[in-house]
């Protein structure tokens, strides 16, 4: 449905650089990445609103590449709504129908339909300043679709609302990828939101794609350091093969079942490291011991880290955990996971 091939955009201060990914038809795939990382200049190459510098766009197997952006039939959401605020939300759903001709315009019962859907049926004479964040969001989705695009660009979503707005946008997010026919591309920094919504996700740093694949596999098996980061697992240290063991941060363990040829790099998950304050381990746990430096509260979890000789491992502990341990900074504990939760690249 959406393949990009080669793309590269260049400008003085930014450069993106051969990027290619292939979206089938009805996926949802997530675009991830920190700010400034590119995410929303693919966006909006794909759109037409980016002139790529090289490179080729193909949308339902059409080339796109120097098409103008309304004969693309391709619908984008950005996070700030960008609703038209002298219009009410009835006008601004419509507002794009007047690009395309009669004789391809939706029949009235789509319109209707996301209307339903979306739960604007109360809404539909007000203007957006009269509206919630979710309720704009709704809107905006409804005035993306309403000419029935061929695929539909979600810019963050989710970023400028609030929890309670933002569980509700995803839920509808959901809904409409399962019930009508249409390829999602979703740009976001959000991992646990594109776990949730994507089946397939790409991570961008710096212009470059560093790794593309199932939801999955790329938060359990990430491919470089800075993905590893990304997908929360902190602990990340220089390492290598020597025999059937790992040797990292001062630790030499039982080789995983996974690790092919001869990585570099071993990242462990904060969730996957218990402390104790006595050496209470069963085989084949690996221990070491240290001094927790610091612990830092984060609502059901507390984050610890711990100084075991020359190296600092974070651990992630349930509030229930760290009462009925009673670990406080300065403590002496012992620290241990198993060898299977390592990941060697």
């Amino acid at each position: 449905m959406i393949a990009v091939e080669n793309l590269s955009v260049v400008w003085p201060e930014f450069q993106l650089r051969e990027i290619s990914l292939h979206i089938e038809r009805g996926e949802f795939f997530a675009l991830l990445g920190p700010t400034g990382a590119g995410k929303t200049v693919v966006l909006e190459s794909i759109a037409g609103l980016v002139r790529p510098t090289s490179g080729s766009i193909r949308v339902a197997g059409r080339d796109v590449t120097r098409l103008a952006p309304e004969l693309r039939n391709i619908g984008i959401v950005y996070q700030d709504y960008a609703l038209f605020p002298h219009l009410t939300v009835l006008e601004n759903i419509r507002f794009g129908l007047r690009y395309v001709p009669p004789t391809d315009r939706p029949a009235p019962s789509w319109l209707d339909g996301l209307i339903d859907l979306l739960d604007l049926q109360r809404i539909l004479h007000r203007l957006p300043l009269n509206l919630s964040g979710g309720e704009k969001q709704r809107a905006s989705l409804a005035r993306a679709l309403a000419v029935q695009p061929t695929v539909l660009l979600l810019d963050e979503p989710l970023a400028a609302l609030d929890p309670r707005f933002r569980d509700e946008i995803r839920h509808t997010l959901k809904q409409l990828h399962e019930q009508f026919d249409i390829t999602l591309l979703m740009v976001t920094h959000d991992f646990d939101e594109a776990r949730y919504l994507a089946g397939r996700i790409g991570v961008l740093c710096n212009g470059r794609l560093e790794q593309v694949g199932p939801a999955a596999e790329v938060f359990q098996r990430p491919a470089t350091p800075f993905v590893a980061g990304f997908v929360g697992m902190k602990n990340i240290f220089p390492g290598r093969r020597c025999d059937d063991r790992l040797e990292f941060a001062g630790l030499s363990c039982p080789l995983p079942g996974e690790v092919v040829g001869n990585p570099d790099h071993v990242a462990l998950r904060p969730e996957d490291i218990v402390l104790r304050h006595q050496a209470s381990f069963a085989a084949p746990m690996v221990t070491c011991h240290g001094t927790i430096e610091r612990i830092v509260p984060a609502g059901f979890w507390h984050e610890c880290t711990v100084r075991c000789d020359a190296a600092r491992f974070s651990a992630v502990l349930s509030r229930r955990a760290m009462v009925e341990g009673g670990f406080q900074e300065g403590d002496m504990v012992f620290l241990g996971f198993e060898p299977a939760a390592l990941h060697a690249f």
